[in-house]
């Protein structure tokens, strides 16, 4: 713990680009006293709503409180909920110029109804579809200067289409050519538009469909083939209550066991991780070093109802807090 706490205190500022999907998580919350008569489903007493940025917008939001600033590239709706997003994110700080309108998109937003800190319901409003050519024109003329400005990029793939191949690959070409790294929370199950990441971060699911494996594959052998098709330099799968596993090509495995004291909601839970690897990468801290710290971060995270910010002050106070003491049986 010391060597984590002596980290903390070498993490300086830095900048960092975050390219994606962005969307608005909206949060309906209130209580149930009863049962609908008209069918068996509860009925939701509405008390408080609330909407922020989610998606690319909440590993922007986490970074931001890490001490970084931040570029955000993505797409929005010509709509009131991209204004809204665009808005907030400009608000606490970050750099929303790259933030493309595309006339025909509409920004996608998660409703979650939620009584006594349970979800009851996600109600998605999104209509996927791929990148217009003029937005995604627009977008790869800005990355060169854009990339050559950061530290760090990270890429939040949610599969909402702005993330074209073309845009993946440009990243990574001329991340590499400035000695920028680049940390991938993926989506879907080709990763090979993935290559040459630095740091390619899916979860367990993710990480199995990705190479076709059945669950009695070894997760060793997995991270061996995503390595085959996917060249990055380094693996890191969440595996929820399992923690995570980090790998790297030669094969050596590290594991590290989950750092929370109680599980009340995983939304947003992989941003939070997406963002301490970043701030780490951005640093040039070691990474199994990074990866504890981004245990730590997302313990916090999931102790906490919907997404949140886990900020570097917090995770100082869970690294020196004193174990917590449990009842004899």
């Amino acid at each position: 713990m010391v060597s984590l706490t002596n980290i903390m205190q070498e993490c300086r500022p830095f900048k960092a680009l975050v390219i994606g999907d962005f969307m608005m998580d909206a949060y309906v919350t209130g209580r149930v006293k009863r049962i609908s008569p008209e069918a068996p489903v509860p009925i939701l007493e509405v008390l408080h709503q609330r909407s922020r940025p989610g998606g690319a917008g909440n590993v922007v939001l986490n970074l931001l409180a890490l001490g970084g600033s931040v570029i955000a590239v993505g797409r929005i709706g010509s709509d009131a909920q991209g204004e809204e997003l665009r808005r907030s994110l400009q608000e606490k700080g970050a750099d929303v110029e790259p933030l493309f309108v595309e006339n025909e998109y509409q920004t996608p937003v998660k409703t979650r109804l939620i009584a006594e800190s349970q979800q009851l319901l996600r109600i998605d409003r999104e209509k996927v579809s791929a990148v217009s050519r003029v937005v995604a024109n627009r977008a790869c003329e800005k990355l060169e200067a854009l990339i050559a400005s950061v530290q760090v990029v990270a890429i939040s793939d949610y599969a909402k289409g702005f993330l074209s191949n073309r845009l993946i690959e440009e990243t990574i070409r001329i991340a590499k050519k400035y000695s920028v790294p680049v940390v991938i929370d993926p989506k879907g199950i080709d990763f090979t538009k993935y290559k040459g990441a630095s740091i390619l971060k899916p979860n367990l699911a993710e990480a199995y469909a990705s190479v076709k494996a059945h669950s009695s594959t070894s997760l060793d052998e997995v991270a061996r083939q995503i390595f085959k098709t996917a060249s990055v330099d380094q693996l890191l799968v969440t595996r929820s209550e399992e923690g995570m596993s980090l790998f790297d090509q030669q094969g050596a495995r590290i594991d590290f066991p989950v750092r929370t004291r109680e599980v009340k909601d995983v939304t947003g839970a992989g941003d939070t991780v997406l963002a301490v690897i970043s701030l780490a990468m951005a640093n040039r801290l070691e990474l199994p070093l990074a990866v504890q710290l981004a245990n730590i971060a997302a313990g916090i995270s999931v102790e906490r109802l919907g997404c949140v910010q886990v900020g570097l002050s917090e995770i100082a106070e869970r690294i020196t807090a004193p174990p917590k003491q449990t009842s004899p049986a």
